[in-house]
């Protein structure tokens, strides 16, 4: 334990432990034996430090040229893309995904803050015309404050570049909190601003459980906005214990449809159903988690479905050839396999979902992709997010039915439709409630330049991440007149 990396807090341009010197393990779900470090176990005083920290450093982030702002963020990409191997190695450790996509997710985090870098510098306000040639009316954009970043696991590092980059440069100062499952990736986005000369106070980095830190970093009344990304439940009372005047913006849980009519190439839907349900060990909010299908094509689909998720390589992510990691904790693991015990006695257990054993499997969270078919609406599996590769197959009666069963869960995050047909593709984004709406291509995935977000109780559907409108959270308008 000795030789055990000890990974440190940011505040406030320092890199500090936490007052308690409390701190927690970060060990790798593939592989139980591989520790790859401590991190901080922080305190209520440990937050209060750092948000008073992004509070004093402020009005003179908030004053600083933009094209200042836009410099940091892209140097801070410049640093990423020099560690890339290093650093994909990491994630792929702390968080089990195939190396190749943990390669991709850090390019992507580059790719957003100089997206953020370029797009920042373009916000403008309005000019109003109006009846008093001695009077001006225009609107201006300015930044909320002190704003609060909490993001999950799953993309550790492209969720929070895509937080704190509209939020820097639009001139908010940033109290960051990771998920404490995958630490390292974000200490390294950390290590990448501190790189990049951001000033002291205006980034602060500050790991811990959420009981002991969730609510100082967002009930504190100088919060002035608060972007999470996590599960339903914890969205809701984040957002519903929030002060008044505190912007909350709550991506979270999804329930995502892959609707698949009678005219739909099986090929390509069997490819989708894996890309979207297995792939990322189905551990991807836009997971396809449901298959509505045609029952003339079902037999087909599942035969061939099966076939193709039985060649899957399921190991390590460093391992050469692997398609499929572990989960990526404990938890999740006991979540998984408990839903699919339930699955086994609501419907049809077609294929896989056992705790794989023996060898190195023993070191790690391996569980084989699950099949469900005789899905109906009213089971668990076809009603609460699961966070795993399992895929409930339900039956339709045409493409009406299998717009109402899709839309018939609490969430509306993303769907998908696979038909050959103009006038259903044409319908499905009117009918379908879902905020990130697809057709013949996988639930999974978005552009860094489009917006991205859920409708119900996936999001609070008020502002979208991503794209230009992830700008539109950090700022408030102001409208002008002045006179002569």
């Amino acid at each position: 334990m000795d030789n055990v990396t000890q990974f440190l807090n940011y505040i406030d341009g320092k890199w500090l432990p936490c007052g308690s010197s409390s701190t927690f393990e970060n060990r790798n779900p593939a592989d139980q034996d591989d520790l790859l470090g401590q991190f901080q176990a922080s305190s209520a005083e440990d937050a209060q430090q750092a948000i008073a920290a992004a509070e004093k450093a402020f009005p003179a982030w908030r004053d600083t040229p933009i094209s200042k702002r836009a410099k940091i963020l892209n140097q801070a990409a410049d640093y990423l893309v020099e560690n890339i191997e290093q650093f994909a190695e990491e994630l792929t450790r702390e968080e089990g995904k195939l190396l190749a996509n943990s390669r991709d997710e850090i390019a992507r985090s580059a790719q957003t803050l100089r997206f953020y870098a370029v797009e920042g510098q373009t916000i403008t306000g309005e000019t109003f015309p109006q009846d008093d040639a001695k009077m001006m009316v225009y609107t201006q954009r300015e930044p909320l404050g002190v704003a609060t970043i909490i993001t999950p696991w799953n993309f550790p590092i492209s969720i929070p570049a895509r937080k704190i980059a509209p939020a820097l440069i639009t001139g908010n100062t940033v109290v960051f909190k990771p998920s404490s499952d995958a630490p390292l990736i974000a200490y390294r986005l950390a290590e990448a601003l501190h790189h990049a000369g951001v000033p002291e106070g205006v980034f602060n980095f500050i790991t811990g459980s959420a009981s002991a830190i969730g609510e100082e970093i967002t009930a504190a009344p100088v919060v002035r906005a608060i972007s999470f990304t996590g599960s339903t439940a914890a969205g809701e009372k984040i957002h519903r214990s929030a002060p008044m005047a505190t912007r909350t913006q709550m991506e979270l849980g999804g329930k995502n449809p892959l609707i698949v009519l009678d005219d739909a190439d099986i090929d390509t839907a069997v490819d989708l159903t894996i890309k979207g349900g297995f792939s990322l060990t189905g551990q991807a909010c836009t997971g396809t988690s449901r298959v509505l299908i045609a029952p003339s094509i079902k037999a087909v689909y599942l035969e061939r479905l099966v076939e193709r998720v039985k060649e899957l390589q399921i190991g390590n992510g460093l391992d050469k050839g692997t398609q499929i990691g572990p989960l990526a904790t404990r938890q999740q693991l006991d979540t998984v396999l408990g839903y699919i015990d339930t699955g086994k006695r609501e419907a049809t257990h077609v294929h896989g979902g056992e705790r794989l054993s023996g060898g190195d499997y023993d070191k790690g969270f391996y569980v084989s992709p699950a099949i469900f078919s005789d899905v109906t609406q009213e089971m668990r599996i076809a009603q609460e997010e699961i966070f795993g590769p399992v895929v409930a197959v339900i039956e339709i009666d045409g493409y009406d039915d299998a717009i109402a069963k899709a839309n018939d869960t609490p969430y509306g995050l993303a769907a998908a439709l696979v038909t050959r047909n103009i006038e259903y593709i044409q319908r499905f984004p009117n009918d379908i409630q879902a905020g990130t709406v697809k057709v013949n291509r996988t639930t999974t995935g978005n552009l860094v330049n489009a917006p991205f977000g859920g409708l119900k109780q996936s999001s609070t559907s008020t502002f979208r991440e991503s794209g230009r409108a992830g700008l539109d959270f950090f700022t408030q308008t102001k409208t002008v007149y002045i006179g002569r």
